[in-house]
């Protein structure tokens, strides 16, 4: 029982630190938290007494957790774009308003939106070696890749970070005028109009409550989108623009009550990222304002 409680504490006094580790990988407290728990069920199976560097070592663990679920998600989302095209997707979560501001301030709000963009194994790379230090020789190990070969994906997601987060903050009349141009297209059902508008790898994530029955939650790309959105044009009568967590998105508001918003991030005139949220409890967490 003493040792059992003793590997508990050592685990414990780690936790924070796997979880942010997690989040920064998947970008999802949900998915975090299944990362930092089989992670703990490896470390209570392994022989710890024999482990000479724990920390790496739970680093280590963790972020193969989380490689193999980045894969197996993307895996998906290639499964489903083409069995279901005309879906529109995302990933659900249930938010602990403490713990999601704890996690984003360990990685950012704005880098984890960018950091979708990126391979699984570049993100790790990015992840690991930038936010959190770890040495490219043990990322190398985890990668099964030469130090210099991890060297060279963490430059390349760098730049493309760089590139990414300089371009994120569109302002306010910018941002009105490319969601303008959406609801416009969406209501005329003009599919080439809202490609238009999107950027051509749009990441778009729609929770449980807002999704179709048995729907993928996740899609890339503007087309498949565009093509999944046209299909919903019937609800745009009870959509208009307005403030969402200070960025300009779309309330639907059927009867003046708040059913479901989309949260966009616009860089370079276009939709990069979309966030399709129906959940109460998700929607009550939100600052909203009218245009």
């Amino acid at each position: 029982m003493d040792e059992g409680n003793g590997l508990a504490q050592q685990f414990e006094n780690s936790r924070g630190r796997l979880r942010g580790v997690a989040y920064g990988m998947l970008g999802s407290p949900s998915q975090a938290d299944d990362a930092v728990q089989e992670t703990w069920l490896r470390f209570s199976r392994s022989d710890a007494g024999n482990i000479q560097n724990l920390g790496g070592w739970l680093t280590t663990v963790v972020a193969r957790v989380c490689l193999d679920m980045l894969r197996l998600r993307t895996a998906r989302a290639e499964e489903s774009l083409e069995t279901q095209p005309a879906s529109v997707t995302s990933q659900p979560t249930t938010r602990d308003p403490e713990q999601e501001i704890l996690l984003a301030d360990s990685v950012g709000v704005a880098l984890l939106v960018v950091l979708d963009r990126l391979s699984p194994a570049e993100r790790l790379a990015f992840v690991l070696h930038d936010v959190f230090a770890v040495p490219f020789d043990e990322i190398a190990a985890i990668l099964d890749r030469t130090p210099e070969a991890v060297r060279q994906l963490a430059s390349r997601a760098r730049r493309r970070v760089q590139a990414k987060e300089s371009d994120a903050t569109a302002n306010l009349s910018e941002q009105r005028r490319v969601v303008d141009a959406f609801l416009t297209a969406l209501r005329s059902r003009d599919f080439e109009g809202l490609v238009a508008v999107l950027d051509p790898d749009v990441l778009v994530r729609i929770d449980e409550a807002a999704a179709r029955p048995g729907a993928p939650r996740e899609i890339r790309g503007a087309r498949n989108w565009a093509q999944g959105a046209v299909s919903f044009s019937q609800m745009v009568r009870f959509a208009q623009a307005g403030l969402v967590d200070g960025s300009v998105g779309i309330v639907f508001a059927p009867d003046g009550k708040l059913s479901r918003v989309l949260r966009f991030t616009i860089a370079n005139g276009k939709i990069f990222h979309a966030d399709i949220i129906g959940e109460p409890a998700r929607l009550r967490e939100l600052e909203l304002a009218v245009l």
